[in-house]
C-alpha cells in the first residue's frame, strides 16, 4: 500500500504492521528496518519508511499524579485525548504544537514546540521518563538520571533510536478553558518583530505573516499573544463552566480542490481578506483554547485544499543575531518566485532545548507551498538563505531536503549518524525521511 504523511508528499510503497502488545513489536523489529507512526501528522516522509508499524493499538493512559501533574500514558494516545480527559479537571498541556491530532510518541521524537517556546520551551522540557524498545527487542527507561545519552538523543530523534512504548509528562494546572487574547497589527515586518520583542514576557506569542506582501508592505503580520484565562476574568456566564467551550471542527473539506485553486492571485487574495478582517478586531478579547491553539483543527482534513498533489513545508529558524535580515531576505524570495504562501506562521523561539531540539533563540517560519514546479524551484533559495544566516531546518516538516543540506547546516546529526551505526540502531530504524538525508 501507499502511505504520506499530512502533506500528501511524497507517497511512499511500504508495508503496514499494527502490533497488538510489546511482544509483537518486538518480532517485527527482529525483522528488519521499521519505522513506528503515530497519527501521520508529520508533513513529510519521517514517519514513513519499506515497513511502517502503526502505534495506534499503543493507546491507555496508565496513571495520574494530581500533586505534581504527571501523567504517564502510551505513545499512541493523542493530545487531543489528553485535553478531553485533563481539562475538565483543571489540567492542559505544558506545550503544544498547532495540532491536537499528535501522538504522544510523536511528540516526543519530534520534540515539538508551540507558541509558548520562548517562555517555557519544547516538549521535552516536561518529558520525565521515557520506556524505549530497541533493536534488540528489550525496553529501557530513559530519563535525565537513566540512560540519560540515548535520553536525550530520542528527544528530537524522529523515531530513529527505537520504539518509545510510554512516557510520563506534566501537565500544568488551568482555571479555565479560555485564553486572554491580544491582537497586535504589524504593517510590515518590522512592526512585527517590535511586537514580538515588547510582548516577550507574554507566555504565548505567535503572528501570522502575509508572504504575498511587497514593498513597504513586506511581512505584515497579525500578532497574537495569550494567557491562560483565571475563572474570575471570565464572564458570568462562563464563570458556571470554565472549561466549557463551544463545539470545535465540525467542519470538513469534503473533496480535494484542483490543483488551480491555489495560485498566486488567490493566495494575495485570501491574505489580503486575512489581514483586514483581523485588523478591525478588539485589541484585547478571549478566546476558548480549541480557535487559539488549534484553528487549523476547526476544518477537518484541511490538507486537501492543497489538491491530490498535495503540498510541501518549509519550517526553519534563524538565530537572534541576524533575523531581520534573514527573514526579510527569505520573504522577497518568496515573492520574487510568485509562490506566496497559503499558511505562513512566524514565532519568536528561545534557547536550545535538548540535544537535538530543533530550536535556538531566535525566530522560525513555516511556510506552505503547493506542490508544483514554482515551489520545487524556490525551496532550494530558502535553504541558501537560511544556511547563510545561520539557521536550521526543522525535520518534523521536511519532505526534501537534501542531505548535504542538512549536513551543511546543523553537524548535529552527523554526530548522531555515527551513533546509531556504532550502536547497530541503523539496521533496525529507518524511515524514508532518514534514508534520503543519510541518517
Amino acid at each position: 500500500m501507499q502511505l504520506s504523511g499530512w502533506g500528501r508528499f511524497p507517497r511512499v510503497d511500504t508495508r503496514l504492521s499494527s502490533p497488538r502488545d510489546e511482544r509483537a513489536l518486538a518480532a517485527l523489529i527482529a525483522e528488519g528496518p521499521l519505522i513506528a507512526r503515530g497519527m501521520g501528522r508529520a508533513y513529510g516522509d519521517s514517519a514513513l519508511a519499506a515497513h511502517t508499524v502503526d502505534m495506534g493499538r499503543f493507546n491507555k493512559m496508565i496513571a495520574f499524579d494530581a500533586a505534581s501533574g504527571q501523567l504517564v500514558a502510551e505513545a499512541g494516545v493523542t493530545l487531543g485525548e489528553v485535553i478531553a480527559a485533563f481539562l475538565p479537571r483543571g489540567w492542559f498541556l505544558s506545550v503544544t504544537p498547532g495540532t491536537q491530532f499528535v501522538s504522544l510518541g510523536g511528540a516526543i521524537a519530534a520534540d515539538v514546540h508551540g507558541k509558548n517556546h520562548h517562555s517555557e520551551g519544547s516538549f521535552g522540557t516536561f518529558v520525565d521518563w521515557i520506556d524505549l524498545m530497541g533493536g534488540d527487542g528489550q525496553v529501557q527507561r530513559c530519563s535525565r538520571e537513566e540512560n540519560a545519552d540515548l535520553f536525550q538523543w530520542t528527544l528530537g530523534g524522529m523515531g530513529l533510536t527505537g520504539v518509545i512504548l510510554r512516557a510520563a509528562i506534566r501537565l500544568k494546572p488551568v482555571e479555565s478553558a479560555y485564553i486572554r487574547q491580544r491582537t497586535i497589527t504589524a504593517p510590515d515586518l518590522d512592526a512585527a518583530l517590535e511586537a514580538f520583542e515588547a510582548t516577550y514576557s507574554a507566555t504565548y506569542s505567535m503572528a501570522w505573516i502575509d508572504c504575498a506582501a511587497t514593498g513597504a508592505k513586506l511581512g505584515r503580520s497579525i500578532v497574537m499573544t495569550g494567557e491562560h484565562a483565571t475563572r474570575a476574568e471570565l464572564t458570568p456566564a462562563r464563570r458556571f463552566h470554565p472549561y466549557r467551550t463551544p463545539a470545535h471542527g465540525n467542519l470538513r473539506v469534503p473533496f480535494d480542490f484542483p490543483g488551480f485553486a491555489l495560485n498566486p492571485t488567490s493566495v494575495r487574495l485570501f491574505n489580503e481578506v486575512y489581514y483586514r478582517s483581523n485588523a478591525r478586531k478588539p485589541e484585547l478579547s478571549t478566546s476558548a483554547y480549541g480557535p487559539f491553539f488549534y484553528p487549523l483543527d476547526s476544518i477537518r482534513d484541511w490538507n486537501r485544499i492543497y489538491g491530490r498533489k498535495g503540498f510541501m513545508q518549509f519550517q526553519c529558524v534563524v538565530p537572534l543575531e541576524v533575523h531581520a535580515e534573514g527573514l526579510r531576505a527569505i520573504l522577497r524570495a518568496i515573492t520574487r518566485s510568485g509562490a506566496g504562501s497559503f499558511l505562513a506562521v512566524l514565532k519568536r523561539m528561545g534557547p536550545q532545548d535538548s540535544r537535538l531540539s530543533f530550536p535556538m533563540a531566535g525566530y522560525t517560519l513555516a511556510l506552505d507551498f503547493p506542490m508544483h514546479q514554482r515551489s520545487l524551484d524556490l525551496l532550494p533559495e530558502l535553504d541558501r538563505i537560511t544556511l547563510d544566516h545561520g539557521g536550521r531546518f526543522y525535520l518534523a516538516k521536511d519532505s526534501r531536503m537534501s542531505a548535504q543540506t542538512l549536513r551543511e547546516t546543523d553537524p548535529r546529526w552527523a554526530e548522531f549518524t555515527t551513533m546509531r551505526r556504532e550502536s547497530g540502531l541503523a539496521g533496525r530504524f529507518a524511515s524514508a525521511q532518514s534514508e534520503r538525508l543519510g541518517l
